[in-house]
């Protein structure tokens, strides 16, 4: 299953779109030609039908030219 995925860094506000089809309870991998580098902080808003996910993340690798691995920090209720 992909999903979409909005990434925002912190605190630049730069913006992606992009999509998982790895997520779990700890992090996801992001697919994107672009990720921001290793050790930002992301806010993320992963979305399927209608079902949102939120949460702020941090990138603890990068795949340069496919993507970027996120654990996640704060989860949204």
């Amino acid at each position: 299953m992909v999903l979409a995925a909005d990434v925002v860094e912190l605190p630049r506000g730069a913006r992606l779109s992009a999509r998982t089809s790895d997520i779990s309870r700890t992090g996801c991998y992001i697919d994107t030609l672009n990720p921001v580098p290793q050790g930002s902080q992301v806010r993320l808003r992963i979305t399927h039908h209608d079902e949102i996910f939120e949460a702020i993340g941090r990138v603890v690798y990068v795949s340069y030219g496919l993507g970027m691995g996120v654990a996640f920090v704060e989860v949204s209720a």
